[in-house]
């Protein structure tokens, strides 16, 4: 019988690290879910559009998703708090569908002012 040490697939580098996205943009946030019901949040989702329940500053937010391994998401259970990192979304920056707030390129100043509007509108920044 063949013995598996760690995850299969797994890949483990000896005596050297691995920076993932090196030069993107990183936030540290601090999410208080206020809802009344857990909330799961994958990593490619972008983090500005997450349920309104999560409570944060979302202007930081803009353009960024979870800064976790692919395949991966983070749970939020009612009345938590607490801090995650945020990485810049990459590639060419084009955000459709979530909850319907950028609909745009990420780069352009009228799609940003639009969804924050937009996010105001919706209940999921505060006015």
């Amino acid at each position: 019988m063949t013995k598996i040490i760690g995850n299969v697939g797994e890949i483990r580098y000896e005596g050297e690290s691995i920076t993932l996205r090196p030069g993107s943009r990183r936030e540290v946030i601090r999410v208080q879910h206020c809802g009344d019901r857990p909330i799961q949040v994958g990593c490619h989702f972008h983090f500005f559009e997450v349920n309104k329940a999560l409570q944060f500053d979302r202007e930081k937010a803009f353009g960024m998703h979870l800064d976790i391994l692919s395949g991966t998401a983070i749970r939020f259970e009612p009345g938590e708090e607490k801090t995650v990192q945020l990485v810049d979304f990459g590639g060419k920056k084009n955000i459709f569908g979530f909850n319907g707030l950028t609909m745009g390129s990420i780069e352009d100043q009228t799609i940003k002012e639009n969804a924050f509007k937009t996010a105001r509108e919706k209940g999921y920044m505060k006015k």
